[in-house]
């Protein structure tokens, strides 16, 4: 019996957009299990709770079924470092091959991560691509010196981010459920009222 191919895809989700759902998708059909979790991201000041993000990532992980049956949101494996996330992983699917998934944007971050060669050696790395960044050899040459095998996955994600609904408010780049949770929570007002267009964000390390 062949090992089981999964899918570790890690976001901070502040909040999720269509295309994280359109990650989602095309991991669900491609692997044979999609785990995925939501985190504080070191990199980046949140405007929602951990708990609102876990909420609106299980709306959108919800919208997906029931084609989707696949995936797996699993809390108990986040952590702000890749490599314990994927260490518990490992402990949990014991026979199992994993596959890192990661933004495009992400590649010239990845060799300074905590512990990178250890992370690395431990999995393979898939790039879901983003519009107007290339994935040069560049790029990939230095990862795969620490014992990964880099592949870009064939699939156009909708070229949107959660920074603009977060900054611009743009209800076009995430589900109606979400948008409907995010209105009842009242996640984001804050942040447009004290912060407005100017509101500066550190870079991120996660899709």
């Amino acid at each position: 019996m062949r090992p089981q191919e999964i899918a570790l895809f890690g976001t901070s989700a502040d909040p999720p957009s269509i295309g994280h759902r359109s990650i989602l998708a095309w991991l669900a059909q491609n692997f044979d299990l999609c785990v995925v979790w939501v985190s504080d991201n070191p990199f980046k000041q949140h405007q929602a709770t951990l708990e609102q993000r876990l909420a609106m990532m299980e709306l959108t992980i919800a919208d997906l079924q029931p084609e989707a049956r696949n995936i797996e949101l699993a809390p108990h494996i986040a952590h702000s470092r890749t490599i314990f996330t994927v260490e518990k992983a490992r402990h949990i699917w014991q026979s199992a091959n994993f596959t890192l998934v990661v933004g495009a944007d992400i590649l010239p971050q990845l060799p300074k991560w905590y512990r990178s060669a250890d992370l690395l050696s431990q999995v393979k790395l898939l790039v879901m691509p983003r519009a107007g960044i290339a994935v040069s050899p560049d790029l990939i040459e230095p990862i795969e010196k620490l014992g990964t095998t880099v592949a870009i996955a064939p699939v156009a994600i909708p070229n949107v981010s959660s920074t603009a609904y977060r900054h611009d408010h743009d209800d076009q780049v995430i589900l109606p459920s979400v948008k409907n949770y995010i209105q009842q929570q009242n996640i984001y007002q804050w942040f447009t009222l004290e912060m407005g267009s100017e509101g500066l964000e550190p870079p991120t390390a996660s899709v």
